[in-house]
């Protein structure tokens, strides 16, 4: 929050070139403890090891190598977020969860076990038993219940309503079905389990219509391959989304034949437009020096793409090439307060013939990821110690617009009021890239 406010107080949408006095600050707690380990006890990487080998039960192949220590094993902390709650993240890809298992994911500091009934439905549960506060992910599950393993407490997993407690004796009088584990709201949308996060104190989400629309990528016909990615990002969700917004990294981060490198830059000029909750970068011819782009040419029809951004998290892409489109979704989810994760998910018919494009589009964009990756690894070790930075001109307005629509969410969710677009309407951005 002391991010927000630090930019707030500096007017940064009234300015070109601004230093706020942080970005953001705040102590990171070290997660692996500074008193000497007990025996028995695992050491931060044995830790984040661990974690790892779950992540990939979870993510399959595709996922990123989560490196959050420096060479000398000393885990990278930064600054934390703060975060927006009511709305809905991805927790995991529903591939993984199997018949009778139980899976886990943390969300926005919240751990999760989720798993799917028999009769197809997902359900994600706060990942502790009313009761003791044992993660329920330790019990078992027969696709119908969820049971704790420490007395046995049994829950329906979409409503979290207990239907058993075995120590209780003809002469209690306690009806368990009035004890309720947390349930949250969870959807199964593109090979994600989607799960909405209510803010605290808000109580049981119940009616589906209360809630926003559950994230969907946009397709544009019956017949398309897809693709996914995933990466860990040791970053809080501020700096992954600006990461994930700016303009000006690609020729320096994505250097390779296939897409871009520091010769390619040249001056940009790109449309800009409010839309509810987000901004949109209007549609336009895509830039001519990127290869993948280009190849879209040998369809001789005009090539168009158009990009928004919504709150919370989400980036939409979606190029058209006459019949032939392409279209992404990828989201920036805040893990912890200081960590986050980025999802890619995306859907095409262009090429559809064309053997091996899934494992080909696959493999780069995995390069694509991962160099942002590194790079948001290398800027963690500096955020650590909580320099003051700063958003210039016009090819970090997104940037600005993206704190300005956060706040304003922010503000509007405790003031019961509507939100406030900082942008007034259609403006034109300039820079090099």
């Amino acid at each position: 929050m002391e991010l927000l406010k630090s930019i707030e107080r500096s007017g940064y949408w009234k300015q070109d070139s601004v230093r706020p006095s942080g970005f953001p600050r705040g102590p990171g707690k070290d997660w692996t403890g500074s008193k000497p380990r007990a025996a028995g006890r695992l050491t931060g990487c044995e830790r984040v090891a661990r974690w790892q080998d779950r992540k990939r039960q979870c993510y399959g192949e595709f996922e990123m190598p989560f490196l959050t220590t420096t060479e000398a094993g000393v885990p990278i902390q930064g600054p934390t977020a703060t975060l927006i709650y009511d709305d809905w993240y991805p927790a995991l890809r529903t591939d993984t969860l199997k018949a009778g298992k139980l899976a886990t994911a943390m969300l926005l500091d919240i751990p999760l076990v989720l798993g799917r009934r028999k009769d197809g439905r997902v359900f994600a549960m706060r990942d502790s038993c009313p009761h003791r506060g044992i993660p329920l992910s330790y019990g078992w599950f027969d696709g119908e219940h969820v049971t704790c393993r420490y007395h046995g407490w049994e829950f329906e997993p979409c409503t979290g309503q207990c239907a058993l407690i075995p120590s209780l004796s003809s002469h209690d009088h306690l009806d368990a079905t009035r004890i309720f584990a947390t349930a949250f709201p969870c959807e199964e949308r593109d090979g994600h389990a989607w799960v909405y996060i209510p803010g605290a104190g808000a109580g049981r989400k119940t009616d589906a219509t209360q809630l926003r629309p559950v994230p969907e990528l946009k397709k544009f016909g019956p017949r398309y391959r897809t693709a996914f990615l995933t990466a860990d990002l040791p970053c809080n969700v501020d700096h992954g989304i600006i990461g994930l917004m700016d303009p000006a990294h690609g020729p320096f981060v994505h250097q390779a034949w296939w897409w871009r490198s520091r010769a390619s830059i040249r001056e940009k000029t790109k449309r800009f437009e409010p839309i509810p909750e987000g901004f949109r970068m209007s549609a336009h011819a895509p830039s001519g020096n990127s290869a993948p782009y280009k190849l879209l040419g040998v369809y001789g029809q005009p090539i168009e793409t158009t990009i928004d951004f919504t709150l919370p998290n989400r980036r939409t892409e979606v190029i058209r090439c006459g019949e032939k489109w392409f279209s992404s979704l990828t989201t920036v989810t805040p893990v912890t307060a200081s960590t986050c994760r980025i999802d890619v998910i995306a859907a095409w018919n262009v090429f559809y013939l064309v053997p091996f494009v899934t494992p080909i589009a696959k493999f780069f964009g995995a390069k694509f990821v991962r160099q942002d990756q590194v790079t948001m690894i290398q800027q963690a070790e500096g955020l650590r110690h909580n320099p003051s930075l700063m958003l210039i001109d016009d090819a970090d307005k997104p940037a600005k617009w993206y704190f300005a629509l956060k706040q304003a969410r922010l503000d509007s969710a405790s003031a019961g009021t509507a939100p406030k677009h900082p942008m007034d309407g259609p403006v034109e951005l300039h820079w090099r890239s």
